[in-house]
């Protein structure tokens, strides 16, 4: 399968291809040498560019450059660098970069996108929004020597935040020819919104006769702004600086609004039997929009932190400024103190509609009704289901009721809160009122809604359908102009729909094969996994992690053999998880369903051929890896499956990669995802995983996300979220361990962070390197310089655990570290109480320094668990680490043991240095805070004072509600900072020193 990359250098966009059945043969080491499984240019899809090549900095270990996860070729992640090859790439010019990336987002068959290329694929669709949404300004910038129209991003409120998210986002690949994060982003936003203008704008802007090339060049740049060729060739030096300033101007004073304090505007409803609206003005902190100051108390002297000397002359600048988007704020300007100005309803639907877009837009706050922007017109869906009164959810689903059954329906329209027939929505329609009090509701009525509606009426509104007919059309939820707003449902459908399923419906018990007990909400989730599989459906079981998924899916086994006849033979189920997680599903399966037969097809030993399938008519349980079941795809296609099931089902969020496309691929009567986080990232994750579990429910990707994806991520439409939530509610169960009304015996996890002072030693040792580093990275650019950085912020955390660590050189331990004294007494304290505990760090070589120096200073055991055991070892240590009843200590390596493992026999977990990440601790953390835990879990995360890990621990705190976005991909983010902001980061502070 070949996987297409993306990338940008030198404003054209730069793609090539990775064929993963070319052999992974052995690079020269020579500077520049081919990449060995690069795709000629000429296997690309057929698009406008010309064949090149290009030396590119890519990840790569000692025997060539690591294949992409794509490929489905696994690699050792051991000794990877970036280092440079030369691909053959295709080089599509700027002007015709939009285009190409509209159909390379396009999915295929014949090859996948890697994620720098859909990347790239959604800052496209970032500047066609910006270009629909009129947020850009016409420039005249220099290309080649020669003059150019261009049309260049306005980027103020939410669209600078956005802007931001693309720049903390950018896969490294994306510039990988050696360029900024800054200087990529903006040359591809650049061309993109240039083209993205002029497929929006019309052929020409001004009517008349075009300009000649003697024209005045203002006329000649206002034809170029839409012609095919942009370029002005002999403009004046002296019109074309002028020409320039003025438009410079321009686009500096649009940006003027995007300060720490802006002008706000909120709009207030009349009072029943009035017409009059008012509209406050207000001065308001960006950063933090609770901080607000209605202008009526500006002219009276009040403040707040952060104002500016004289908050009046900036509130009346930012009027100047909004009078130009909203012309009638000029009555208010008449005032010398303006606070506030009345206006009519037809004025206030002129502000809701145009103004108030384009004041938010452009970095104006601006506060509305709750009603405001939301589609007044919707339908609602009742049903009632034909079984007979006061019979039970699980009665029905029992005595056969299906998907096929019929049921009642009715669809009526709704404005507002109410129902509305016919005649009173023709009576609407005639006034052609825009906005209107509707039973004591204020609605905005929009033509095209009114229209749909009208139209509605005409078709059938009542009758009869199949129950899944019904589920379908929720989840389709409406027209784009009439959207399903409102669901009654009763019977199955009912507790189907409500997203409560498994809180309504009677428990099924516990099965009697079942080796232990299962807790009131673990029988309500086998419940309603039982409930779905006889209706023939999928669902994500997203519970906490640590909640019992495994018990849960493993009870589901157990009932369905139960309940199925003796003559019966039930299809196997095939569960795919993880390598870590194989062990863990064997025991848990021995542990809790020792009747279930279960064998594992994992391995160079497993079998093949005719013996497979004698295998598993043998086996209820068949559990494999994502890789197996990759690589032995058409072998497993082959079986007739009973339920695929996918543990830790964020490995498919990835929809275009091939392992989920492989596992999408394995025919089955059901699905099931396993997974406490559903959405990760974008919700084009939830997107993946729910086409594994109900293929097609959610439609094509490209219709979920314009529906749903854009909406949300982009404008945080609130109508969007409820319909999605209303749309995948059904096939969703979540609980939460912090939930006490889910689980109410699991103790409590205290989290706590532990300040730490380097040693004289230390110190001068973190001076040294920062002062060594900053000069190396001062002297280098692009990936160089992210490389610099990326080093300087190991060798320094490396110094904050150890000297030793950072030299490498064996030296002794004691004595020379503010972390490992602080260790040490800790350490002493959990032995002595007769504890144990679990010590993460997040590298391998400070792991084997620090396992025989604690346990010769402890004199008990400190066993020692990292990414180079086999199987069986790390097995053999988890279970004397469980059952063993002497207090010890858990050394682990992150990487290799921070998912996957059940280790409840330690009440103290120690983060030794940090992972960025919060998500990624959380889950370290969740090996000891799990169900089994009886005692309070202590937690706690070194740190050391006045060095970066302070400082990167204040940005983090600071930035809680972007940490899975941001950090999320670890360190990359501090990469791209400045010089200065860099020497600030790493600079030691005198009191870090002890």
């Amino acid at each position: 399968m070949l996987v297409i990359h993306g990338g940008w250098s030198d404003g054209q966009l730069m793609l090539w291809g990775e064929d993963a059945t070319r052999p992974l043969t052995t690079g020269s080491r020579a500077a520049e040498r081919p990449h060995p499984f690069a795709a000629p240019a000429g296997d690309l899809p057929g698009l406008p560019g010309s064949p090149a090549s290009a030396i590119l900095q890519l990840p790569s270990t000692g025997r060539g450059p690591v294949p992409s996860p794509e490929t489905g070729v696994e690699t050792s992640g051991r000794g990877v660098k970036l280092a440079p090859w030369r691909v053959p790439v295709l080089l599509v010019p700027g002007d015709a970069a939009l285009p190409a990336l509209r159909e390379l987002a396009e999915p295929s068959d014949d090859w996948l996108a890697a994620p720098d290329l859909r990347y790239l694929c959604v800052l496209a669709g970032y500047a066609c929004d910006l270009a629909r949404r009129g947020r850009m300004l016409p420039q005249l910038v220099t290309e080649h020597g020669v003059a150019t129209a261009r049309w260049r991003p306005v980027l103020t409120g939410a669209d600078a935040a956005t802007y931001r998210d693309f720049a903390e986002g950018m896969p490294p690949s994306v510039r990988a020819t050696g360029g900024g994060v800054a200087v990529t982003l903006r040359n591809a936003l650049d061309a993109l919104v240039d083209s993205g203008a002029r497929s929006v704008m019309p052929e020409r802007i001004l009517h008349g006769h075009r300009a000649g090339p003697k024209a005045p060049l203002p006329d000649r740049w206002i034809a170029a702004l839409t012609a095919g060729d942009p370029t002005l060739p002999g403009a004046k030096p002296a019109e074309e600086r002028e020409l320039r300033a003025a438009l410079d101007d321009w686009l500096r004073a649009a940006h003027e609004a995007n300060g720490p304090v802006r002008v706000s505007f909120r709009l207030f409803e009349p009072q029943p039997g009035d017409d009059e609206w008012g509209l406050e003005f207000a001065l308001q902190s960006a950063e933090d929009p609770s901080l607000y100051l209605p202008a009526e108390e500006i002219w009276a002297g009040g403040r707040f932190p952060g104002l500016p000397a004289r908050p009046d002359e900036t509130l009346l600048a930012g009027l100047g400024r909004a009078v130009r988007l909203f012309p009638l704020l000029h009555v208010a300007l008449r005032d010398q103190e303006p606070g506030r100005m009345a206006i009519d309803t037809a004025e206030a639907h002129e502000f809701l509609r145009h103004a108030a877009p384009l004041l938010q837009a452009a970095g104006f706050g601006v506060q509305l009704p709750a009603w405001a922007g939301r589609k007044a017109v919707g339908l609602k869906l009742t049903t009632r289901s034909r079984k007979p009164k006061g019979t039970s959810t699980r009665a029905a689903a029992d005595s056969g009721f299906g998907l096929q059954e019929l049921v009642d329906f009715r669809l009526d329209l709704v404005i507002g809160d109410g129902v509305v027939s016919a005649e009173e929505l023709a009576e609407l329609a005639r006034l052609k009122v825009p906005l209107v009090r509707v039973r004591g509701q204020w609605v905005e009525l929009d033509d095209r809604q009114l229209r749909a509606a009208l139209k509605a009426v005409t078709r059938r509104r009542e009758g009869e359908l199949t129950a899944g007919e019904i589920l379908q059309q929720v989840v389709d939820g409406g027209e784009e102009d009439l959207p399903l707003v409102e669901v009654d449902a009763d019977g199955m459908l009912g507790d189907l729909l409500s997203g409560q399923a498994a809180d309504r419906m009677q428990p099924v018990p516990t099965p009697a094969a079942f080796q232990g007990s299962l807790r009131p909400y673990q029988e309500r989730g086998l419940s309603w996994l039982h409930f779905l599989t006889r209706l023939g459906l999928g669902g994500i079981l997203a519970d906490d992690m640590g909640l019992g998924k495994t018990a849960q899916t493993l009870s589901l086994l157990l009932a369905e053999r139960a309940t199925a006849a003796t003559d019966q033979r039930m299809s196997p189920t095939l569960l795919i998880c993880p390598m870590s997680l194989v062990s863990n599903w064997q025991k848990e399966a021995a542990r809790f369903a020792p009747s279930i037969r279960v064998y594992v097809h994992h391995g160079g030993s497993r079998v093949r051929g005719d013996d497979f399938y004698d295998t598993v008519d043998d086996a209820d349980l068949v559990i494999t890896t994502y890789g197996t079941a990759t690589r032995d795809l058409e072998t497993l296609k082959k079986v007739d499956w009973g339920r695929v099931v996918c543990d830790e089902a964020q490995a498919i969020k990835n929809s275009g990669t091939r392992q989920a496309q492989a596992v999408r691929a394995v025919p089955a009567r059901t699905r099931l995802a396993l997974t406490g986080t559903p959405v990760e990232n974008h919700l084009a994750e939830l997107w993946s995983i729910m086409d594994f579990c109900n293929p097609g429910m959610l439609g094509p990707a490209k219709r979920f996300r314009r529906r749903f994806q854009e909406p949300i991520e982009i404008h945080q439409d609130e109508d969007a979220a409820a319909a999605l939530k209303r749309a995948t509610g059904p096939f969703v169960l979540r609980r939460l361990k912090t939930d006490k009304t889910i689980i109410s015996d699991l103790p409590e996890k205290n989290e706590m962070k532990v300040w730490c002072t380097l040693t004289a030693e230390q110190a001068t040792l973190y001076q040294a390197v920062v002062e060594d580093m900053m000069s190396e990275i001062e002297g280098s650019e692009g990936i160089q310089r992210r490389g610099n950085v990326l080093a300087a912020m190991t060798k320094l955390k490396q110094v904050c655990n150890h000297p030793a660590h950072l030299l490498k050189d064996g030296s002794r331990l004691p004595a020379r570290s503010g972390k490992l004294a602080r260790l040490e007494e800790l350490a002493e304290e959990i032995i002595e109480d007769g504890d144990k505990a679990l010590i993460f760090t997040q590298y391998a070589e400070w792991g084997a320094l620090l396992q025989p120096y604690l346990a010769a200073h402890l004199d008990r055991p400190v066993l020692w668990l990292h990414g180079g055991l086999s199987k069986a070892k790390r097995d053999a240590l988890v279970e004397r680490f469980q059952h063993d009843d002497e207090p010890m200590l858990f050394l682990l390596s992150l990487k290799a043991a921070g998912t996957g493992l059940n280790l409840t026999a330690a009440n103290h977990v120690v983060h030794f240095d940090r992972w960025w990440n919060p998500a990624v601790e959380d889950q370290a953390t969740d090996r000891a805070f799990r169900i089994g835990q009886s005692r309070d879990v202590q937690v706690r995360k070194f740190i050391c004072t006045g060095t970066l890990e302070e400082k990167i621990d204040a940005m983090i705190e600071r930035k809680k509600a972007l940490a899975s976005s941001v950090v999320g991909t670890g360190e990359d983010w501090i990469t791209d900072l400045s010089t200065d902001q860099l020497r600030e980061l790493f600079a030691l502070d005198p009191a870090a020193v002890r």
